[in-house]
């Protein structure tokens, strides 16, 4: 909590509430703008809700707030002093509210930087004063404000919320809100931060004179509020990681903002986030709740503007061991992420990882002799990434299905190689295997957030282990996804390459989304000049209209050729790459087999793929759907990957450009041993992959057909 253990837990500040709420509000008054320090603050109120009061609770709230308080200290230079959280009990509407009012309103000044974090439940509440309507609400921890009249609820109005934030007398200000205000019937997956509307709640009147009076203060601010959802009827998700939950959006944002430095407008860093997010099995889409168009994160700017994957946070007395916080790591990766993979100081010395729990890792520095240089609040940056060869793909039991079911559907897994079951909720998984809502005596394949997978429905009254078996094919290609998604690495990447795609028209090509190495442009100032303040016209959902032509258009910024392999999920959720088929020298002699060939780029081209000639042409069929892609690139042949791709016996008809990828599983693990690397390194167990960030990179582009 801290800030004097909030005033020492604000002794009568209710009843100051009640009396001097005039002086309480007056936020602009000059008697704290006299008292302004010569160098602007930076302020935080963290606030984050797992135990409720008879409801279900909730488990990645407190570690939301840990997220964000880690990035603000290591990444933006806020003072922990000037932090102040609020957690569980602490979390009361009247602390709360409290707490903006003498915290950040008592403090900021002109300047100023403030950051303001809810997770928890939110909710829907109907106001007597505009009964037809509904009103979006936090819900705080004494959301039920008695046990005689449980009608009465202490939600804080999102209304509230918005006018304090404008309240304060500085434009600097950020809001993250990983909350959500509908709460679907059934959650099948991850659960959902959104509280059942209650039908006879009545608002509780302290709340309603709070919001009347702040309607009468001065508003000077216009803060930048964002949303874990856009939509009404979208919920904000938590998932449970590797060791720990976490909301998916907090997550997402936290580690964005590790890695890159936020000079993109929010658009673009949306774009970034929902793109995790789909990765993470929930179609929430983020949103700007503010008006002005093109926005920066102004109020963010970091210490640095090198991106890291995590910072020292302590050190041993050897001054040889040291902990790290890995939050800027891909979540996906994280789980995975191998002992004895190498991080790198600004000071160059590189520090080995041997052993992690959750966000925390152990690492050892390689050297010794520089070890008097290690700091706390040091930034590290990804070097070498070391993952396991035998990765599995874990498939969920819904709680929904009877326990014979649950038993058959284990034993039936348990048959395939590379497949594992967990009941849901209980350790990370990749999708969920269960009964459709509408046709419970169907079975079917569902991501974590609760979409049915394309053609995973089987027939009424399957028996388990038939679906299952029917199920084999579509498990291995989403195998081969979780796989090469493991390879992303564009925070990381010390390769300087751009990849854009675009949708192809009669005018010019309209960018969709972009996506770029930067720490590459470290010390090469007119790239990164050019590359750092581009901005990209980019939707926080990049939409592509069914019948649209396509391409990317690849820049090899680096001093390297590069090749490339393109692999993705199309939208119905089968594999697809891109292919470059050799011309044979006689292209009429039947017997002659057409061979793939390496794309390769040179340093310094850009190209376009797939290189358009009329029959070559990329066009986006049905169904409405959401696709991904994968873009590798490596600064070696890629080998093993093309002689598995030559190994499929394709027929003429098959031999175009984007095709769909016969044996996807052994294309993503001959991927995967291309990137390798093949020198030995003193102590990783060969049945490891190391991968080195000098030599690949790897993007990720998510987009809706529609």
């Amino acid at each position: 909590m801290e800030r004097r253990t909030f005033l020492h837990r604000i002794g009568s500040i209710l009843a100051v509430l009640g009396i001097t709420k005039a002086e309480w509000l007056s936020l602009g008054n000059r008697y704290y703008q006299a008292l302004a320090q010569p160098s602007p603050r930076k302020l935080a109120l963290l606030i984050g809700i797992n135990q409720y009061p008879k409801i279900p609770a909730l488990s990645g709230c407190l570690t939301d707030v840990e997220l964000q308080r880690e990035l603000l200290i290591n990444r933006f230079g806020f003072q922990g002093s000037d932090i102040l959280t609020l957690t569980e009990e602490e979390a009361s509407r009247e602390f709360i509210e409290a707490a903006f009012l003498d915290h950040l309103g008592k403090q900021a000044k002109p300047d100023d930087v403030v950051v303001f974090h809810f997770s928890g439940y939110g909710s829907c509440v109907k106001l007597e004063t505009s009964p037809d309507t509904r009103q979006n609400a936090l819900v705080s921890a004494n959301f039920i404000q008695n046990s005689q009249d449980e009608k009465i609820v202490n939600y804080i109005l999102e209304e509230t919320l918005l006018l304090l934030l404008r309240s304060l007398p500085t434009e600097r200000v950020t809001a993250v809100l990983d909350t959500s205000y509908y709460a679907p019937s059934t959650v099948l997956g991850l659960k959902s931060r959104a509280l059942q509307e209650l039908v006879e709640a009545k608002l509780a009147p302290e709340e309603l004179d709070f919001l009347q009076q702040l309607k009468t203060q001065k508003l000077p601010s216009t803060p930048i509020v964002l949303a874990a959802t856009s939509e009404a009827k979208q919920s904000a998700r938590e998932g449970l990681f590797s060791g720990f939950s976490a909301g998916l959006f907090t997550y997402a944002l936290t580690q964005y903002l590790w890695e890159f430095t936020p000079a993109n407008t929010i658009q673009v860093a949306l774009s970034h986030i929902e793109n995790s997010l789909s990765k993470l099995g929930s179609k929430q889409q983020p949103a700007l709740l503010t008006s002005q168009k093109n926005q920066h994160l102004t109020s963010l700017q970091p210490e640095s503007i090198i991106g890291a994957e995590g910072a020292v946070t302590a050190i041993e007395e050897d001054g040889k061991t040291v902990y790290l916080w890995l939050a800027g790591l891909p979540p996906q990766v994280l789980l995975y992420y191998g002992v004895n993979s190498r991080f790198t100081l600004a000071t160059t010395e590189q520090l080995i990882l041997r052993s992690r729990t959750g966000l925390t890792a152990k690492a050892q520095i390689s050297q010794i002799e520089g070890a008097n240089s290690l700091q706390i609040g040091q930034l590290v940056q990804e070097a070498v990434r070391v993952l396991p060869r035998n990765i599995n793909l874990t498939i969920a039991l819904d709680t929904g299905l009877e326990r014979i079911e649950r038993v058959d559907a284990t034993s039936a897994f348990a048959a395939f190689p590379h497949i594992s079951t967990v009941v849901v909720g209980e350790k990370p998984a990749d999708y969920v295997f269960g009964k459709l809502q509408e046709i419970p005596s169907r079975y079917g394949l569902f991501s974590l957030g609760g979409e049915l997978i394309p053609n995973t429905t089987g027939e009424v009254g399957e028996a388990v282990k038939l679906a299952a078996q029917r199920l084999a094919p579509k498990l291995s290609t989403l195998l081969a996804a979780k796989l090469w998604r493991l390879t992303e690495n564009q925070g990381s990447s010390r390769l300087a390459l751009k990849a854009t795609l675009e949708i192809i028209s009669n005018i010019s090509p309209r960018v969709v989304m972009q996506r770029e190495t930067v720490r590459a442009f470290k010390t090469e100032t007119p790239i990164k000049k050019s590359v750092q303040t581009r901005l990209v016209a980019s939707l926080p959902t990049p939409i592509i209209p069914i019948g649209s032509r396509i391409q990317y258009r690849v820049e090899n910024q680096s001093d390297r050729p590069v090749y490339l392999i393109v692999l993705g999920l199309n939208n119905n959720h089968t594999a697809i790459a891109l292919y470059s088929w050799e011309i044979p020298q006689e292209p009429n002699t039947e017997d002659t087999k057409h061979l793939l060939k390496e794309v390769v780029i040179a340093p310094g081209e850009t190209l376009t793929l797939p290189q358009t000639n009329g029959a070559s042409e990329w066009v986006i069929s049905g169904p409405a759907f959401f696709c991904e892609q994968q873009l590798i690139f490596s600064t070696t042949p890629f080998s093993a990957t093309i002689a598995a791709l030559n190994a499929a016996k394709y027929s003429p008809a098959e031999q175009r450009p984007i095709a769909p990828l016969l044996n996807s599983l052994d294309i993503a693990q001959a991927l995967l041993q291309d990137l390798h690397l093949k020198t030995e390194m003193n102590g990783t167990a060969t049945d490891s992959y190391i991968l080195d960030v000098n030599n690949w990179a790897s993007f990720s582009f998510s987009f809706q057909v529609v």
